[in-house]
């Protein structure tokens, strides 16, 4: 592997291990790169053999969790500069929608103008709403969404505008909160919970200060402002491709800003940072947290960027916070 490609992998290794690749095979296949372009096809490849998997065991069940880690891989597959992206997200999508209605009967796919998703979970429980940042995806994040599950949630896991499946044909939009709006009439809901994660907790955080029906809401990396200028030329890239082009991306950073919105925000909110998650031009939480009228502050020392390596110190938290604030009663 060559050291631009080693350094990619050892960049993104605690994110997709967060995601709840095996750590193991992680390593197996990213050290089979001989540049970063081969990482798309690598996890493409590795996402095929888990639906290989799927399509010849006699079990539902193993085919179900076959299927989910066919749909991580393939969603891994966007995190490096690929041309078949969009064929990657959208087998990322089928994949976890092939898991679902085999594991989850009464799951159902949502959507609507600028949003995708299942719903999964009781149907007379509260509903949580799970937001993807600026390149992850519904399928990056299956892990928080078993969480809030297990503790008898119903859950939302959405792509929006610029995200997961919808990139291909949607970009990115500050209002993230007229999506969530429509999502939560589509729900048919009267209130919902709201998490949001990396530039998801800037949509959150938003959504929370103008939508009324936000009940709970937390951030995991959440951005609290974005300096155009001072990010590094890779999240500029990324950007420029989900919001349309390099003037789009300097103007939708531009709106990345909760210092007249984080008063508004009435609801209990949890901000999670990592101590190390250091991106030039990106401010973390704590302003947003000291600002609103409920919010708590975890900063976890030695968490990275969405806290993959961390997991221990802040999803049961997180997860517990969300339930409580929604049903009243402890986790």
């Amino acid at each position: 592997m060559n050291t631009n490609a080693t350094e990619f992998a050892a960049a993104q290794w605690t994110r997709a291990t967060g995601a709840g690749v095996d750590p193991h095979e992680y390593r197996r296949v990213t050290e089979g790169l001989t540049s970063v372009a081969d990482w798309g096809p690598s996890f493409l490849r590795t996402g095929h053999s888990y639906l290989q998997r799927a399509d010849n065991t006699g079990s539902p069940v193993s085919a179900g969790e076959y299927l989910l880690m066919a749909a991580r891989w393939f969603h891994l597959a966007t995190l490096a500069p690929y041309a078949e992206a969009g064929r990657a997200a959208a087998a990322a999508d089928h994949a976890l929608g092939r898991a679902i209605t085999v594991l989850e009967p009464g799951a159902r796919r949502v959507s609507g103008e600028g949003f995708t998703g299942w719903l999964r979970g009781p149907s007379d429980a509260p509903t949580v709403v799970v937001v993807p940042g600026l390149d992850s995806a519904k399928e990056e994040f299956l892990d928080l969404v078993a969480a809030l599950l297990a503790r008898g949630l119903a859950v939302f896991a959405m792509d929006g505008p610029g995200q997961g499946v919808l990139a291909a044909t949607t970009v990115l939009r500050p209002d993230y909160e007229q999506i969530v709006g429509r999502v939560i009439d589509a729900l048919g809901v009267a209130r919902i919970g709201l998490v949001g994660l990396s530039l998801g907790g800037y949509f959150a955080a938003r959504t929370a200060a103008l939508e009324a029906r936000v009940a709970a809401v937390a951030t995991v990396s959440g951005p609290f402002r974005l300096d155009w200028d001072a990010l590094p030329p890779p999240v500029r890239d990324i950007m420029s491709r989900r919001a349309g082009g390099a003037d789009a991306a300097r103007a939708f950073a531009d709106h990345v800003d909760l210092a007249s919105l984080a008063p508004r925000i009435a609801a209990p909110l949890l901000v999670v940072d990592g101590g190390q998650d250091v991106i030039p031009g990106v401010t973390n939480g704590e302003p947003l947290a000291r600002t609103a009228s409920h919010g708590t502050y975890l900063s976890v020392p030695h968490g990275d960027h969405l806290l993959g390596n961390a997991r221990a110190d802040w999803l049961p938290h997180l997860t517990d916070h969300i339930s409580h604030a929604l049903t009243g009663a402890s986790a």
